[in-house]
């Protein structure tokens, strides 16, 4: 049993969020385990987004308890959380990078507010990320707006890895990719786990992106989740999942050798 524990690297027990009169998320129960890529999927309003907030503290819980690393996020003092900070990286859509920063410069930030170190340290720290994501050393100089799309998410991606994460969050990385530069992205997150040893929470609408490195799904509904692997999403008779996994883009993203046919009774509400 303490195995099991040591595993999961983020905790949610009975999480409760709301807007106002709104509940997005009511008694919510999910872990993820060290090493896995979890995708978090949902119907618009579901509070995909909200919930990766609340993981990272950007958004405090109306009630429920949160642990990242095996601490709370909520019970810490002010320097214990900036020490827990450290060991995550965030990509936000569109790369939220700074656009009065160059691409450089965007990296540096997290090294310049969590351990500053002499200017050439940090110079060759972020020409290192840059080389890591597959940009050209040349787009360090470069501002966000001189950038492509793919371009920015790449070096929101290198600054979300800029204090070497053993949690990367992302949300909705390949959004507004063009289907190619969304393969290579994927292709890249699945090369980086592995060779980074990352846990990675990843937000996402894209099918091609959960078939193609998610090692489980969490799909929340009705404010509650369903965690499982792809097989066990597809053979769910719940008409949701039926729409969402079995539609006509889910069946041309879907890989060869995995059954359509719902054969199972649905997964139960439960922690991941």
């Amino acid at each position: 049993m303490d195995d099991v524990r040591e595993d999961i690297v983020i905790r949610v027990r009975g999480l409760v969020t709301r807007f106002g009169h709104q509940t997005v998320h009511d008694g919510l129960d999910l872990d993820v385990r060290r090493g896995e890529v979890m995708g978090v999927v949902g119907g618009s309003g579901t509070g995909k987004s909200v919930l990766l907030r609340a993981i990272v503290g950007l958004k405090r819980p109306d009630a429920g308890e949160i642990d990242v690393l095996g601490r709370n996020l909520w019970r810490q003092s002010e320097a214990e959380a900036r020490e827990l900070e450290r060991r995550w990286g965030v990509l936000f859509q569109d790369g939220a990078l700074f656009s009065s920063l160059t691409v450089m410069q965007n990296i540096e930030v997290p090294l310049r507010e969590h351990c500053p170190m002499p200017a050439p340290l940090m110079d060759e720290i972020a020409a290192c990320k840059i080389a890591l994501v597959g940009l050209p050393e040349e787009s360090g100089d470069k501002f966000p707006a001189q950038l492509s799309g793919g371009m920015r998410k790449r070096a929101g991606l290198a600054r979300a890895l800029a204090l070497d994460p053993e949690i990367l969050f992302l949300d909705e990385p390949t959004a507004g990719l063009d289907p190619i530069a969304a393969t290579d992205f994927d292709r890249l997150i699945g090369d980086l786990k592995g060779s980074l040893g990352l846990t990675v929470f990843l937000v996402t609408h894209d099918l091609d992106t959960l078939y193609a490195i998610c090692d489980r799904i969490a799909v929340l509904v009705g404010g509650r989740i369903r965690v499982g692997t792809l097989a066990q999403h597809l053979q769910d008779p719940d008409p949701w999942f039926q729409a969402y996994f079995h539609g006509p883009r889910a069946r041309a993203a879907l890989p060869p050798g995995i059954p359509l046919t719902p054969s199972s009774p649905p997964l139960a509400d439960r922690p991941g």
